[in-house]
């Protein structure tokens, strides 16, 4: 028997003109795409009335929608500790280790923070998350990604409404990311502003790069302190585009030390692992009106290479 997940919602946008009801909730809303909506047999009700998709939705209809939850993917439930920064019933925000894999892939179906956090549904019961104890809904959990080598703040739901309403402020591009970083070179100005397009490298599909066609994607650099050849910098990311932060400073002239894709081993730091770690989240939570920020301290990899850096430079 499929279980299923239901959110009620008042529409309160009110730039919403002739919206089907499929576009609202596969684009406004980022719930399901427009084939999920079928596949999942996705029933709504309008105002107290069981509609069609196809129906135009305005500013104040009320909707409650009903779903069937994804099959499931085969998660293994893998007790691995975690770095917790905050948890309630609807998310939880991790400072994530350096080397985890967010996602399971090809390579990777153990040991990665989805592994983790469906461990952690199970133990919280199905009393308290409903059909969360499904593995099926634990992917789109995990609102945004960080690369297996970045450290930091990430953010995951534990339900499919929370999920939603988390997502939607990364669509709308009104989180704030905080990233610092290590890198070799110093930019001409000490603050400023990168924007391009980024696109998958043809010749690697490991790789990103600026290209004269893409996706646009935006960065906003300012330096914090530099020693010779190396600075470190806090790098806010508008965009969030795959390899964004490691593509743009590689750009201008800075690879970030220690990554393996985009830059080369360095002689001063050869084992260096990548240098890059999301500092900080603002967001608003599931339930609340105004943006909590979440944050973590420099880690300790970070503290290592700046104490040599301070060492090697104390004279200069």
């Amino acid at each position: 028997m499929p279980c299923y997940s239901c959110i009620i919602r008042d529409i309160k946008e009110k730039n919403i003109l002739s919206l089907r009801l499929d576009r609202y909730i596969s684009e406004n809303i980022n719930l399901l795409s427009r084939s999920q909506i079928k596949a999942r047999n996705l029933k709504a009700i309008v105002n107290g009335k069981e509609v069609k998709v196809s129906r135009l939705v305005k500013n104040g209809d009320s909707l409650e929608l009903n779903w069937e939850d994804n099959p499931p993917m085969d998660i293994v439930p893998q007790d691995i500790p975690l770095n917790i920064i905050f948890e309630n019933e609807d998310c939880i925000v991790v400072n994530k280790e350096q080397g985890m894999v967010v996602h399971p892939g090809a390579g990777n179906r153990q040991g990665t923070l989805a592994n983790a956090l469906y461990y952690r549904i199970l133990k919280k019961g199905a009393a308290d998350v409903g059909c969360a104890a499904n593995a099926g809904s634990l992917r789109p959990g995990i609102v945004h990604r960080l690369d297996k080598d970045t450290s930091g703040v990430i953010i995951a739901a534990f339900n499919e409404e929370a999920h939603a309403f988390l997502a939607e402020q990364f669509k709308a591009r009104v989180t704030l990311k905080k990233y610092v970083a290590i890198v070799l070179g110093v930019p001409k100005e000490t603050k400023g502003k990168i924007e391009t397009l980024h696109s998958r490298d043809p010749n690697d599909r490991r790789r990103f790069k600026v290209s004269a066609n893409g996706k646009t994607a935006v960065t906003f650099y300012k330096v914090i302190k530099s020693w010779g050849k190396y600075s470190l910098l806090s790098l806010r990311p508008r965009t969030g585009r795959t390899h964004q932060l490691r593509v743009h400073m590689r750009h201008i002239g800075c690879p970030i030390l220690g990554d393996p894709v985009y830059n080369s081993a360095d002689k001063q730091f050869p084992n260096a692992a990548l240098m890059l770690h999301s500092k900080s989240l603002a967001i608003i939570l599931p339930g609340e009106a105004n943006k909590r920020i979440f944050s973590t301290d420099k880690p300790q990899r970070f503290i290592d290479v700046i104490e040599k850096l301070d060492r090697i430079y104390k004279h200069e």
